[in-house]
């Protein structure tokens, strides 16, 4: 029976195939947006491996830096330092924003790296072309993704950056690509108002009565000169010693510094179960809504192959085919169906990856399961087709 089961296809080539092509764009779709889930989750641990951290230290009772915001005092690394356990400590600030380059805009993860150099938290890794940054002004590591080359000159807030270093991989949880450039910088794009706003915030404190006091020296030189510097950074990031286990040590710093202090499990369960998880429950719907539209395209056409051989149908019958060898040749055309389906989706998902502008990551065992739903959804699409097929007289193969 597989000889005619295979001899009906051919002789409907053209209607099957076309149907399975057809089919196998949807199933590049749903490989495609499972992908899209796997790459969001790949970056996000992407973004804590190249954090180089153990520990993240944030202002209390928030989830930063990545999925809230956090404002920590950036001297608040040395006393760090000193716990027992602590192998070193490091402020970093994360700004997503807008950079400029020329007449484009890329959206980007603006990351301040303090001073101490490379192999230090928060610094990237590696770099893939030219240098670290070596200044303390003026200077920035991009990621290749945003498309900047050596040498470009970045707009950030007020200042322009030269690009001295490329680096590959290093991303943000939503995917952007991340710049680095020196904290004091950094500090200042994120946490210092404009010039026109300074200079109104201080003729309004001018203005004040509790500040033009004679009993109250030096309190206007300080508000001025806060509004001129930053003493502030979004995390410090902890590296810990072998010897110390990471939740020791960040006990350690939440009774000792009165902070939120996450360990990497922790953190990425953040990142994946509260930032990602809006994301995959759309991402879950749309699999869900594909699954149902291709199991009705699969029912739709095997219940129109069986109609339109009715005749033929009824001649099996009558010539002493089992039911269960018809069942069989249309559960092998639902079957055949399926896998060119498949196929076709697969290097549809293959060859369209790249060119997502979200990073797609497709693993084998998503391609495993995506031919098990297949085949179970052309299996179940075809019982229409078959209880149809069973119903016909052999009395049609004589009649009319």
């Amino acid at each position: 029976m597989i000889s005619l089961a295979g001899r009906d296809i051919l002789h409907a080539w053209g209607k099957f195939v076309f149907t399975g092509v057809g089919l196998g764009l949807l199933i590049g779709v749903t490989l495609i947006m499972a992908g899209v889930y796997r790459g969001m989750v790949d970056d996000a641990k992407v973004l804590l491996d190249n954090s180089g951290a153990d520990l993240w230290v944030v202002q209390k009772d928030t989830l930063g830096p990545y999925a809230e915001s956090s404002s920590v005092y950036d001297d608040l690394w040395r006393s760090i330092r000193g716990i027992p356990g602590v192998a070193n400590a490091a402020n970093v600030t994360y700004l997503t924003m807008q950079v400029r380059q020329g007449e484009r805009d890329v959206r980007a993860m603006v990351t301040g790296i303090g001073a101490d150099g490379p192999g230090t938290p928060g610094w990237p890794p590696y770099l893939v072309d030219g240098r670290q940054i070596t200044r303390g002004h003026y200077e920035a590591v991009a990621d290749a993704a945003t498309g900047f080359k050596l040498g470009d000159r970045l707009k950030i807030r007020r200042n322009i950056y030269t690009v001295v270093g490329l680096t590959r991989r290093m991303v943000s949880s939503n995917g952007d690509p991340m710049v680095f450039i020196p904290l004091k910088d950094a500090q200042e794009a994120q946490f210092l108002k404009d010039n026109d706003a300074i200079r109104q915030q201080r003729r309004r404190t001018s203005e004040n009565p509790v500040f033009n006091n004679p009993g109250t020296p030096g309190v206007l030189d300080a508000v001025i000169a806060s509004q001129t510097s930053s003493p502030y950074v979004n995390a410090v990031l902890v590296q810990v010693e072998r010897a110390h286990a990471p939740e020791d040590v960040a006990q350690a710093i939440r009774r000792w510094q009165r902070l939120t202090v996450y360990t990497r499990a922790q953190m990425e369960a953040i990142l994946v179960g509260k930032l990602i998880a809006t994301s995959a429950k759309q991402i879950g719907m749309f699999l869900v809504i594909l699954a149902v539209v291709s199991a009705a395209i699969v029912a739709f056409i095997i219940y129109t192959l069986t109609i339109g051989k009715i005749r033929e149908i009824a001649v099996l019958k009558l010539i002493g085919t089992r039911n269960r060898t018809i069942a069989a040749m249309i559960l092998k055309q639902a079957i055949a169906l399926g896998t060119i389906g498949f196929v076709v989706g697969k290097i549809s998902a293959t060859f369209g990856a790249p060119y997502f502008p979200k990073h797609v990551l497709l693993v084998p065992k998503d391609s495993v399961a995506g031919f098990a739903a297949v085949v179970a959804i052309c299996i179940l699409s075809s019982i229409v087709a078959i209880h149809a097929a069973l119903k016909v007289d052999p009395a049609e193969a004589i009649g009319g």
